[in-house]
């Protein structure tokens, strides 16, 4: 059983040992590193050399392409070599010693040809790793309708299996601007006709330091917080960009809702809301149905 870790970094030099620590620890033994590094100017290059050298033949690190957090995983899904599995991986988390093995058990059931995705729920911690509390666990289940409109997963729990690995490598190839890549991942599984593993245990340790690219919240909604400040109204825009230039890899029901709702949105708030609601679009949490309707009322979607 083979695992390929995706891991991004960029100036994480004061977390970084203990993350890559933590590969080392994995009950389950057969991982190998694909590390791209997007222009660190701290201690990151050699933390990751050194760990390259003391583990030969296991490490690989290639240079990102320095335009954001989210392009530097698209990069890395272009380049992941074939494995059973692939994870994604942060730079300052910590893995739990059986997070590798209990995503490859809960990915293991057939068909091996359907694109699957592990994905958990997260121990959130301080600096010094004291847990918080967990994140929060879906109310409704994972879908594209839920896709379309909301992010419920954290991207240092995921785990593709191998036919889901390849539907992102040939979904990334189209060169998308993608908001976040964990969001953009949800969409493009749940938009073929894949499925999503949600794990209510939590096997990440989550650690909150002021400089997390995400932060999280005290629900769903909370990790998106310093984008919502900024961008929320163009969220919508990019995921319909994106997900447009990937429309030949979804399943035909969802192409023809991504084309209602693309359509509906171009006619204005009133028509996206009817839409949202008419396709039943929905969030986890308070809300639910309702609240993508009124977001688009609002010009907030």
């Amino acid at each position: 059983m083979t695992v390929t870790i995706l891991l991004a970094t960029r100036n994480g030099a004061r977390f970084l040992p203990r993350q890559l620590e933590s590969y080392g620890e994995q009950t389950l033994a057969d991982w190998r590193v694909l590390a791209s590094d997007d222009g660190s100017d701290d201690a990151t290059p050699a933390i990751l050399e050194r760990f390259r050298r003391d583990n030969p033949g296991r490490v690989r690190l290639v240079q990102g392409p320095r335009t954001g957090a989210a392009d530097n995983f698209l990069s890395l899904i272009r380049q992941a070599p074939e494995a059973d599995h692939t994870a994604f991986s942060d730079q300052d988390d910590l893995w739990l010693p059986g997070k590798i093995a209990r995503a490859a058990a809960l990915l293991s059931d057939p068909p091996a040809d359907r694109p699957a995705l592990y994905a958990s729920r997260v121990t959130i911690c301080d600096a010094g790793l004291r847990p918080a509390g967990l994140s929060p666990a879906p109310t409704r289940p994972p879908g594209f309708r839920n896709a379309l409109v909301q992010n419920i997963l954290y991207g240092h729990s995921i785990v593709l299996n191998r036919a889901a690995t390849a539907l992102l490598r040939q979904a990334a190839g189209r060169g998308p601007r993608v908001v976040m890549h964990d969001w953009w991942a949800y969409q493009i599984v749940t938009g073929a006709g894949g499925r999503i593993v949600f794990d209510d245990e939590s096997h990440v340790l989550y650690r909150q330091h002021g400089g997390n690219q995400i932060g999280a919240g005290p629900d769903v909604t909370g990790r998106l917080t310093r984008l919502r400040a900024r961008r929320q109204a163009g969220w919508m825009t990019a995921t319909l960009a994106a997900l447009t230039q990937a429309a030949d890899l979804l399943s035909p029901d969802h192409r023809a809702l991504l084309d209602r709702i693309a359509q509906a949105r171009a006619g204005g708030r009133a028509a996206f809301a009817a839409a949202c609601l008419r396709e039943g679009l929905y969030r986890q949490g308070p809300g639910g149905r309702l609240a993508p309707a009124l977001a688009a009322l609002a010009g907030r979607l």
